[in-house]
């Protein structure tokens, strides 16, 4: 039987990256949505559960430039369903946890499984989208992450509510291993040896690539993207954008039960308004990241620019959010502090295929592994804070201060543009 033919597959793909990006947040957060029954049932004190939290971050940063060689090295096709696989499987166990070190060591297995992700979705773009369209595309993938937020904080609040944590966690594991089938069957590593690619769509593809070595599976140069200005600078305003992602997604469920009295179900409602403004900031950014790109031809344009003006923006409305106390006005600057800080996320992983396109995996790997400490960090420390002074205020303007320091430095060391073809 002939296969389908299709003109705009790389959208497809495209889609695709964007669902197991809003599963694997899903996976990945639902746990804050049980605070309040963990904390009844086990006696955990907020730092215990910040440790809790924190060991998905251990385990994260151990896997994701690890994650990135092996998508570099293997291909996305294969690493990234057995990855999906694994991780489903961690959540699903997360149901059968029964203490303090059960939950520590399901949250480190975690971790592990979910390294690959990022990666897998910077060589995915890199592989199957032209530079004109590659922020585009993050954004439309990236964009999972708030929305994920807006369908995973009324669907695992009301699982919780209704059906217990146990479920919740069962409930929500079956997606990945779902996808992960989808996904094997079709895609592939490379657009010209799908079936499902007409050849104007491949000829696109290809005429972007710079050379043949941009597609030579020649050793990783890790001197190169270690140590590139341009590379470090991408990475620690990326641990910054990290350190929001960790505490918002697992931390705020937290605030608004605690600082305004809300009931579970109400949380998971309330929360979707900041992160419906997330999703659409973040899309912003990658369509005005793109025009740039294509008015300028400049990665500092297009993509440094970008992210320390929109990091600038999400501090100022951090440290506003820290001295508010009414619901309202909570809402307001907690939706323009995420909206501002998740807008440059296409940037961020535009970078590493500007600068390192054959390595691009493993590039994004090194910078997810920024985004790892982080999350290392950000749980922990929110946790001890809010057992010594009783509100979020502080944690508040830690992440402010955090996000101050990566404007300075995107602005003074992110010069992506005299070498953007090597490694």
């Amino acid at each position: 039987m002939k296969k389908t033919i299709f003109t705009n597959y790389r959208w497809f793909i495209t889609s695709l990256i964007f669902f197991i990006t809003l599963v694997n947040f899903i996976d990945r957060s639902a746990i804050s949505f049980v605070i309040g029954p963990l904390k009844q049932e086990f006696q955990f004190t907020d730092t215990q559960f910040g440790m809790i939290l924190s060991a998905f971050g251990l385990g994260y940063v151990l896997m994701t430039a690890l994650g990135g060689w092996l998508v570099d090295v293997w291909g996305a096709r294969i690493v990234w369903p057995l990855a999906a696989i694994g991780w489903s499987v961690c959540v699903a166990f997360l149901g059968f946890a029964a203490g303090f070190w059960s939950f520590i060591a399901f949250r480190f297995l975690l971790g592990i499984t979910e390294g690959p992700h990022f990666p897998a979705v910077t060589r995915s773009i890199s592989d199957w989208l032209p530079p004109s369209e590659r922020a585009r595309a993050l954004s439309l993938g990236l964009v999972a992450i708030p929305i994920s937020a807006v369908v995973g904080a009324p669907l695992t609040s009301y699982l919780v509510a209704d059906f217990g944590w146990r479920i919740m966690f069962f409930a929500i594991s079956a997606i990945g291993i779902l996808w992960a089938v989808v996904w094997y069957f079709l895609f592939r590593d490379r657009p010209e040896n799908s079936s499902f690619v007409s050849e104007s769509e491949k000829e696109l593809i290809l005429s972007s690539r710079a050379s043949k070595e941009e597609n030579a599976k020649a050793p990783v140069d890790w001197r190169f993207i270690l140590t590139h200005p341009a590379l470090i600078a991408n990475n620690i305003a990326y641990f910054a954008f990290g350190y929001m992602l960790f505490f918002a997604t697992l931390w705020l469920p937290g605030y608004f039960l605690s600082q305004h009295g809300l009931n579970l179900k109400s949380v998971g409602w309330y929360l979707t308004i900041p992160w419906l403004v997330s999703a659409l900031f973040m899309k912003a950014g990658g369509m005005i990241s793109d025009w740039i790109y294509q008015k300028t031809g400049s990665s500092r344009m297009a993509r440094a620019h970008l992210i320390w003006a929109s990091q600038l923006l999400a501090a100022i409305f951090f440290v506003l959010l820290s001295y508010t106390e009414t619901l309202s006005t909570s809402l307001l600057f907690l939706s323009l502090g995420l909206g501002f800080g998740m807008m440059p996320q296409p940037a961020f992983f535009s970078i590493n295929i500007d600068v390192a396109k054959s390595r691009a995996a493993s590039a994004q790997g090194v910078t997810s592994s920024c985004l790892s400490l982080a999350g290392i960090l950000a749980p922990a420390l929110t946790g001890w804070m809010i057992d010594l002074t009783g509100n979020y205020q502080a944690a508040f303007l830690l992440l402010a201060g955090f996000t101050g320091i990566a404007v300075l430095t995107v602005i003074f060391f992110h010069h992506p543009d005299p070498v953007r073809s090597r490694a």
